[in-house]
């Protein structure tokens, strides 16, 4: 009795199993990649409740980082100012402004505004603002310069290879600690000051973790 199917049919199942495989890990690898917040996140700019503007608030009247965001440097969170924060200078100026009305109602009400949060790692990485800010890591670093931002975005890519970068030369990214909020400053001489870091590193004990336990508690 003569095959119904031909002879290469054998390795048919084989072969269907085998690109299957193929195609599932060439799907997964291709998510890991370019799902990352380097692809996903940077460049993120979500049009918020009020019209904040940095420029005009950081650079221009010079607002210290730490008026609005005041935990930011005795705790692991950087917290977002509350209209009673606003209301303490805007009680004074543009108090009539339209920009400003959910400013007002929030403070009369108690109702928190509803800002749509930007810079966001995932729940199962720990990460301490306090520890950074007081090891001379200034808010450029992860934030880039926020001061010259009129709608602020995600500029930096916050995944674990860009944090381990710097976790392992932190000399690189450390300045003093007098300079920490001031976004625009730069070194006069960069490579004193790279072995100023240096030094600095080993005097603060400096000694960021590169374990997996030092981020994922």
């Amino acid at each position: 009795m003569a095959n119904i199917f031909p002879k290469w049919s054998n390795a048919l199942p084989a072969k269907v199993v085998l690109a299957f495989f193929v195609l599932a890990v060439s799907a997964v690898a291709g998510v890991t990649y370019y799902f990352t917040p380097a692809y996903s996140r940077v460049g993120y700019m979500p049009t918020q409740p009020v019209a904040f503007n940095h420029y005009l608030h950081a650079e221009q009247l010079g607002l210290d980082c730490r008026y609005c965001h005041s935990f930011v440097d005795v705790s692991g969170h950087s917290n977002v100012p509350d209209a009673a924060s606003c209301m303490a200078c805007h009680s004074q100026v543009r108090r009539e402004s339209p920009l400003l009305a959910p400013v007002r109602e929030s403070y009369a009400s108690g109702m928190p505004i509803e800002w749509v949060r930007i810079h966001q790692v995932p729940d199962y990485v720990y990460f301490n603002h306090a520890v950074h800010v007081n090891r001379g890591i200034s808010c450029v670093e992860c934030h880039g310069n926020v001061n010259q931002m009129e709608v602020v975005w995600h500029d930096k890519p916050l995944t674990m290879a860009w944090c381990l970068e710097c976790h392992r030369a932190p000399e690189l990214a450390i300045r003093p600690l007098d300079q920490v909020y001031n976004l625009n400053w730069t070194p006069d001489n960069p490579h004193a000051h790279l072995e100023w870091a240096v030094e600095a590193v080993v005097n603060w004990n400096v000694n960021p973790p590169q374990s997996c336990s030092g981020c994922h508690r």
